[in-house]
């Protein structure tokens, strides 16, 4: 396991309240990697379920950033195998 991938996502998801903050609206998680994991469910990329990928726009910021805060703990899980 990449032990500085956990931490990219935690940066990520402050940038993107950062961004919030800035007046700029949450940015997507999006990596462009779109391939759904049929074993657990998420984006091979962002992590992200289909419901959220297909939601996001939708989203206000603050649901937008309740799903940014799941995804590192689901690129762990992804990456160790346990979901």
């Amino acid at each position: 396991m990449n032990a500085d991938k956990p931490v990219r996502a935690n940066a990520a998801a402050r940038e993107a309240a950062r961004q919030t903050d800035a007046g700029a609206g949450i940015a997507s998680p999006c990596t462009n990697v779109c391939r759904m994991n049929e074993a657990n469910g998420w984006c091979e990329g962002c992590f992200r379920t289909i419901d959220e990928i297909v939601a996001w726009a939708a989203l206000d910021d603050g649901a937008r950033l309740a799903v940014w805060r799941q995804l590192d703990a689901r690129r762990r899980s992804a990456e160790d195998g346990s979901r």
